[in-house]
């Protein structure tokens, strides 16, 4: 009697994921050598949607993907993973496929790692922008430069639940989509959340969240640069973790103040999208994402 032969990878089904996926995609992490992060996974799960491919011998996943929708102008993918023992099989592939499909007229966008990067081109995928990583423990005093990073105009302090309708105004005009289903997330996902004021007005909002022994930074959403230094200091003031966080390129004068403050420049990425030849809203004031899988 003949044993069927196996399925080719780009054979096997894709399937919705829920959050009693979780460990199995915190493996995937692990087994690709990044933190398990099953805090964000928890977040990406609840508030997006999930996409994997069971292992042929049911020992976890080949492969997984969230995306997350802001509504018909944009959809985010994230945390595409593929196990060690099941790469270079076109997996990542199959899955952008899918993914690409299911999300029809819908624009995307990611951020993509050197080594991802050759498969969303080849995908259809263009890129619009980078982000610089950086990371290290945050020295308040600075370099030679001292720490008056903190403008007088500008004060920080503990968001509250009567702060949410202004955020989600604020970030409507920055993020350029609606981002509701995240913000309202916030509070019981961050260690820590900030609004900043000027004048009696919200004029920006950050978070820090465990990732591993870090905190993450993100999102980071600011009228200035003087006021996206004013949130970091302060949030900066409350751990004795790393710091981390995927700051926009373009905003060089604030990479430049987190380098005189102790972190350090790491991995970029490329920020891409697909079916729309830019990212809606307003990037001046967008500093940061929550977390690159999410956009």
């Amino acid at each position: 009697m003949h044993r069927p032969l196996p399925r080719p990878l780009a054979e096997l089904p894709i399937r919705r994921l829920t959050r009693d996926d979780l460990v199995a995609c915190a493996d995937l992490c692990e087994d690709r050598g990044w933190p398990r992060d099953e805090h964000r996974w928890g977040l990406l799960l609840s508030a997006g949607t999930g996409y994997g491919i069971d292992a042929p011998d049911g020992k976890g996943l080949v492969g997984a993907c969230v995306v997350t929708s802001y509504g018909p102008r944009l959809s985010a993918i994230g945390m595409l993973l593929v196990a060690g023992r099941y790469a270079r099989q076109g997996v990542a592939r199959n899955l952008m496929r899918y993914v690409i499909e299911a999300a029809g007229s819908t624009p995307l966008s990611l951020y993509a790692t050197a080594q991802g990067q050759p498969l969303y081109e080849q995908l259809g995928f263009g890129v619009v922008g980078r982000a610089e990583r950086v990371s290290g423990y945050f020295r308040p005093d600075g370099g030679a430069s001292g720490a008056a990073t903190v403008p007088s105009a500008v004060t920080t302090r503990p968001a509250s639940a009567d702060d949410l309708r202004a955020m989600v105004r604020l970030d409507l005009a920055v993020f350029g989509t609606d981002r509701t289903h995240i913000i309202a997330r916030l509070p019981a996902f961050s260690d820590r959340l900030r609004v900043a004021e000027a004048d009696g007005e919200l004029i920006g909002y950050a978070a820090l969240w465990p990732s591993g022994n870090a905190h993450a930074l993100g999102p980071l959403i600011a009228r200035d640069t003087a006021t996206a230094k004013a949130l970091v200091s302060s949030l900066a003031a409350t751990t004795d973790r790393p710091l981390r966080a995927d700051i926009d390129a373009r905003h060089e004068e604030l990479l430049g103040w987190f380098e005189e403050h102790g972190l350090e420049q790491g991995s970029r990425t490329a920020v891409m999208t697909y079916g729309n030849p830019g990212l809606p809203g307003d990037w001046a004031r967008r500093f940061a994402p929550l977390t690159v899988a999410t956009g």
